[in-house]
Order: structure tokens, then sequence, then C-alpha cells
């Protein structure tokens, strides 16, 4: 514990942002960050808790205590080796992470909890500045070769922790870069991809081959990669969207989000118009636009919308409104269930909740969106009567989540069981599918999850795989 009576003396301050006017002139981050005294005064807040429930809280389990106090004594490097034991990515958390070590703090019973994301990315940043973080090369080969399938945040700490034990690991990515959903599914200004390309360099240094622009079950079959390689990690994304099945949805102005996002983060990258959108340039300029889904995707179009000069958007939830402050009691540590509102939401939104979308109007392309209210009576949904109401529209964003990993092609081909909601099987104890040597983790083992869900995975199945090749592991689980 850096200071006994940190909590007691110093209030949370977290991170600020630039004004909403301001940052929605570009597509950069928009963070303003703290100084090292700011945030070693932070770190001392930390009260290294006899039951760390942070620890449970956080998926990797980042010792969080423990490098919130050698940022209170001002050392940094050895808090970065810290986190870095358990974390490959801290810079991808450390930035769209929602926090679940934040809500489990003890000092979040009084709302006031150690702005823990904020130091582990502080902590992160500061390294890359010094030249601290480099390629840690294996001190020999096993002689072993191991294809990762998808270049997401599972993917990519897998491969990292198996090309340092020493394995030849190849990464086939079928998008043109390298990272998935962090390079085509998040905005750049929640995070910007030279974060993605560094890491990438790093580990080509370490001996990580990137084959992008290839998909496996496509372009290369699954049988080629069992012929050529010992073992492989299917570590795919859950891109298999959720459809809204009602009249008009087959109308060119209703379109998943996830088209949407990635065309404008192509556009960010420098890709032209054509190259950027092959189904045609898909943007909110001068529109109405409405997001029906009130998660994080929901939320990065409501933030693009808003950059690229929508007319208006509206975002709907067919969830009732949660409370505005969580009653502790029954939550702590557990992620709670409570409005959040997020920095696009405060850049401009009209937010609707407990709404069921009916019919989307239009003859060639979308007019309007048909809405009812709806009411939760013992679990079950009822349409409010007489609450019908017609909403304005020009574009339609469906961001209702995903249903799975996608079957044609990969998973076709490598004949791996499924588990009840189509996701790859395979435990968390050896991530083996039922296909010998064929590994699975992230998003496509799991479902749709969070990045750092993903880098845990990702580790833990690297372990997993490593031990099956070679008898023994030392890699961290």
């Amino acid at each position: 514990m850096g200071k006994a009576t940190g909590f007691l003396e110093i209030e949370r301050k977290d991170r600020g942002y630039d004004a909403p006017s301001e940052r929605l002139k570009h597509y950069r981050e928009f963070v303003i960050a703290h100084d090292e005294a700011t945030l070693q005064g932070q770190a001392s807040r930390c009260m290294n808790c006899g039951i760390p429930y942070c620890h449970n809280g956080c998926p990797v389990n980042n010792q969080i205590p423990d490098w919130n106090h050698l940022v209170y004594d001002n050392d940094w490097r050895e808090a970065l080796d810290n986190l870095h034991s358990t974390n490959n990515f801290p810079e991808f958390t450390g930035r769209i992470c929602p926090a679940p070590c934040e809500a489990a703090c003890t000092l979040n019973i009084v709302d006031q909890p150690v702005t823990i994301k904020s130091i582990e990315c502080a902590i992160v940043d500061k390294g890359w500045r010094e030249g601290w973080i480099g390629p840690q090369a294996p001190v020999k080969k096993s002689g072993k070769s191991v294809a990762v399938v998808g270049s997401g945040p599972a993917g990519m700490a897998c491969a990292q922790q198996l090309a340092r034990a020493g394995h030849s690991v190849t990464v086939f990515e079928k998008s043109d870069r390298v990272g998935g959903l962090l390079r085509y599914g998040i905005p750049d200004f929640k995070m910007e991809k030279h974060l993605i390309n560094r890491r990438m360099v790093q580990m080509m240094a370490e001996g990580v081959e990137f084959r992008t622009s290839v998909e496996v079950g496509v372009t290369v079959s699954i049988a080629s990669l069992r012929e050529n390689f010992d073992a492989i990690v299917l570590a795919g994304g859950a891109e298999d969207p959720r459809p809204l099945h009602i009249p008009g949805f087959e109308l060119p102005g209703v379109r998943f989000a996830m088209e949407f996002l990635t065309q404008q983060n192509k556009r960010n990258a420098g890709d032209d118009e054509i190259r950027a959108a092959p189904r045609g340039s898909l943007t909110a300029t001068g529109k109405h636009v409405i997001v029906i889904g009130g998660g994080d995707t929901g939320s990065d179009c409501v933030g693009t919308s808003n950059r690229q000069g929508a007319l208006s958007v509206t975002q709907l939830e067919i969830m009732p409104r949660p409370p505005e402050k969580e009653d502790k009691a029954l939550s702590w540590p557990n992620w709670p269930l409570k409005l959040r509102t997020s920095t696009s939401h405060d850049e401009g939104v009209t937010r609707e909740f407990a709404v069921l979308t009916k019919r989307v109007t239009g003859e060639n392309d979308v007019t309007g969106l048909e809405c009812v209210r709806v009411e939760w009576v013992d679990g079950k949904m009822q349409e409010v009567p007489g609450s019908e109401f017609t909403l304005k529209a020009d574009l339609i964003f469906l961001a209702m989540g995903f249903v799975g990993p996608r079957k044609q092609g990969l998973l076709e081909q490598a004949g791996v069981s499924l588990d009840g909601r189509g996701n790859v099987a395979a435990s968390t104890d050896n991530y083996q599918t039922s296909v010998e040597n064929v590994f699975s983790c992230g998003d496509m083992r799991r479902g749709q999850s969070l990045v750092v869900w993903a880098i845990r995975e990702g580790r833990q199945c690297a372990r997993a795989v490593d031990e099956a090749l070679m008898g023994v592991s030392e890699l961290p689980r």
C-alpha cells in the first residue's frame, strides 16, 4: 500500500476530454491525459485491500494494487513489467475496456473507485515513449509450427505468447490489415490504429508472420493448414450480426453497423472511396439516422454519424431505461446494471428506451421507422396500447449484437463441434476443439465479448497449445 491515507486525502480524478464541439471535427483520440504527479496521487488512493476485488473484476487478472503501488513510488519501469506479465496489450484495454475492475473496486462502494484504467493506460504509454517496450525473441526455437486464424486481440495475444515460447507462428487474417474488430470495428476516435501497427512490428521481430487478405476456408483450406502446421488456433470473431426481420428491412438504407464503421475506418486509413465501400459509399452526411441497439457498437455509430454531419441521430433500445445509479448492496462488486452515457452520447443523440420497431417505411429507400413503446411485465414484453409512433429516417443502422461466428467456409471445413449457442465448442481447461490439434479462443469460442476477455483467452489458449505440443509449458495462464 503506497499511502495509507491516500484514499482519504485525494479525491478521484479521471482523465478529461476535449469539448464535443472540437472533437467532432476529427477522428483522432480526444482524451486529456494526466501528468505524472496527478497519476501518482491517483495511484496512492489504492488501499491494497486484503481481498482485492479488482482482481476478480479483471478478466486478465491484472495485479492492480501492485502496479498502483509502483506508480506511487515512481517506479514506472517495474510497473510496466508487472502490467505486461498479465496483459500483452494494455494500451488496448486502457482505451476501450469498460473497466469492470473499477466497478469491483472497494472504493466504488462510495462511487470513488481508483482510476485503474487511466493508470494502466499511462503506464504503457510511458513505456512506449521511453523506449522500454521492444521485441522479446525466444532464446531457442521449438521446431513446432502453429497457424492462428484471426488477428483480433485473441489471435494477437495467442500468437505473441506462442512465438515467445519458441514456436513458429503464422497469423492468417482475411482483411487487408491486422487487428480484426480492433482495426475495423472500433472507431479511431476511441483507439487510433498506430497502436496496433507498432504491436504488429514488435510481434514480427519476435518471429510472428502475418498473412493478410487470406481467408482460411476460402482462399486457403483448413486441410492445407493441417498439412503444414502442428496446431491450428481458431481465433476469429463472432461476426454474424443479429438481423432485424421486420417489413422493409431489405431497403438499401437499412445497414449493419459494422459495414458503416468499417468504411469510415478505411477512409481514415487513406483508402480511396471505392476500396472503402465495395457496396457503395455509406455516409450519414445530411441524413436523419436511427441506430437500433443501445450497446457500445450503437454508441460508435452515434459518434461516427455526428462526425459525418448527420442532421439528427436517434438511438433505440428495446430494454427499459436503466437506473441512473445502481444499488450497491445488491450489485457490488459485480458489474452493475445502470445507465451508461458514452462520450458519443455527449456529442448529441436522442436516446429512446423500451421501444420496439415494427416496420421500415419507404418504397425505393428508407423514409421512416414505425415503432411502439413496450413495457416489461413479469419478464415478458408487452406493447403499450396507443403508443405507436413514427420516426423520420434516411439511414438505419442495426447494432443489435452478434449471434456467433460465421459458419460458412472456415468452420464448415474445420468440422469442429459447436455449442448450444453456435460458438465453437472448447473448454477453458485446454481450449481444445472436437478436432485433434485444433484449438479455439476469443469471441469465436465464447461469443461476443470484451477485448479484455479476448486477450485472456488468447493467453490461456497459447499455454494450452504449448503444453499439447511440448508436454509442458512455462507460459503463464
